[in-house]
């Protein structure tokens, strides 16, 4: 089967295996992608030659999941940062500059956003209620060692990509961070904040097709169909993209 006739493959980044744990992800991503007219391939970190994997896939979705090493940003040690994965962080880190070098469709979402900002030299808030004060609630922490996911207003810029995609300049998503952009590199802008507290929500690259980078998960609102239409409008980039990279078999 060729390229141009079947579906769309999008590759999503898996967890790592700290405390001996299997690879894993959230079958969310998986629904969320499926239901978008995709094809889920899972990458685990740990791959030398990260490259070599998106030769054969069409879009790619960086995951959520721990904190990054403050070491990939020069950033300080922090009491609150947990599951520091270095493995999966190079791996990712690696993954990001080639898909962008390569134009490849792709979405970040929460560490995955920041993922992205820190592999073009952006920064870090090691832990947001620091900056932006105690009531900036990303995520819910009824007791130590215990998070929750929670519910917030966003935002977005009516003139980017993301509005676009969304249909949508505000809309309610579910977040489950305790770190946010920083410094954003040049190259990224930011297109949507939190609607109570200003942290940076979403951003997207200014010369790439299609690369946008969002703090909350959506895939945990899929029933939505906002939320949705942000899978809908990476599987259809990724669908153009393997259209175009399609070789014409009457041309050398």
């Amino acid at each position: 089967m060729s390229r141009k006739s079947r579906k769309p493959l999008i590759g999503i980044t898996t967890y790592g295996r700290l405390a001996a744990l299997p690879f894993s992800l959230p079958s969310e991503y998986i629904d969320a992608v499926r239901k978008a007219g995709g094809i889920p391939i899972l990458l685990p970190p740990g791959e030398i030659e990260p490259a070599i994997l998106l030769d054969s896939l069409d879009g790619l979705i960086i995951s959520g999941g721990g904190d990054i090493d403050p070491a990939y940003y020069n950033g300080f040690a922090h009491p609150t940062i947990y599951s520091v994965d270095r493995e999966r962080d190079a791996f990712e880190l690696q993954l990001g500059k080639f898909a962008l070098e390569r134009h490849l469709p792709m979405l970040g979402i929460c560490r995955g956003l920041q993922i992205l900002i820190v592999a073009c030299g952006g920064t870090l808030i090691p832990h947001v209620p620091d900056v932006y004060g105690t009531s900036a609630l990303h995520r819910l922490e009824p007791e130590p060692g215990r998070r929750l996911p929670t519910e917030h207003l966003v935002r977005i810029d009516v003139e980017s990509l993301l509005a676009n995609c969304l249909q949508n300049s505000h809309i309610s998503v579910v977040s489950w961070h305790h770190q946010a952009v920083d410094k954003v590199p040049p190259g990224w802008r930011v297109v949507a904040h939190a609607w109570d507290d200003g942290v940076i929500e979403a951003v997207e690259h200014e010369h790439h097709p299609w690369a946008i980078g969002v703090q909350w998960h959506p895939e945990l609102s899929i029933l939505d169909p906002s939320h949705q239409r942000l899978f809908q409008a990476l599987v259809q980039a990724a669908h153009t993209k393997h259209l175009w990279d399609e070789p014409n078999p009457g041309t050398d």
